[in-house]
């Protein structure tokens, strides 16, 4: 994909260049308004307004990469739906813990732990939901997304210093979180105080 051709072609007015973009970044879009709204539907909503808030303002895109320009628009996209729900909240908490249908893993699984990782992604998904805001766009980029802490920077337009302070409280408050249901947890990740003794 010729990334560039496509954004100046798009900026001309080429709805059918634009669409290529759309089509190209739109599940990454998706994945980042879920992992912060906890919400298919609202992560879909927060996604289409991202893209036509790209294509009217694509004219004053001046990046080298269009993809962190486009995270913005989309994070941005969110905290505005998450501002309005604040303002008028119209959906069950039941209903914001919905989980990604997608297995973590390939492999097969018996019932029962298939269960127990149906339980250790609501867990986790309801911890997340705990975060403030600005935590949870820092750890859905950096630990769900894999970005590196400068883009995050540029995504979130904060500082370098932000980004590793946020994350580092963020990852704080969801270790304190996920305690209160270790037995969900892989052996490896439990916190045991044991481990710790001399």
């Amino acid at each position: 994909m010729d990334e560039p051709a496509l954004i100046e072609q798009a900026r001309r007015g080429d709805v059918a260049a634009f669409n290529t973009l759309v089509l190209h970044y739109q599940d990454a879009a998706y994945n980042v308004a879920y992992r912060i709204m906890g919400d298919h539907d609202a992560a879909a909503d927060a996604t289409q307004e991202a893209f036509i808030s790209a294509y009217r303002a694509l004219k004053r895109f001046r990046g080298e990469s269009l993809k962190p320009w486009l995270m913005r628009i989309v994070t941005n996209a969110c905290y505005d739906e998450l501002r309005r729900r604040q303002r008028r909240p119209t959906t069950s908490l039941e209903a914001l813990h919905v989980v990604n249908p997608d297995p973590l893993v390939s492999l097969p699984e018996n019932p029962e732990s298939a269960a127990q990782r149906a339980d250790l992604s609501r867990a986790i998904a309801a911890c997340l939901d705990r975060l403030p805001v600005d935590q949870r766009v820092v750890v859905v980029f950096s630990d769900i997304e894999g970005y590196s802490y400068q883009e995050i920077a540029e995504i979130a337009d904060v500082s370098l210093g932000t980004v590793k302070s946020r994350l580092s409280r963020a990852r704080a408050r969801l270790r304190d979180c996920l305690r209160g249901v270790k037995e969900l947890l892989p052996e490896a990740y439990r916190l045991n105080s044991s481990e710790h003794d001399p």
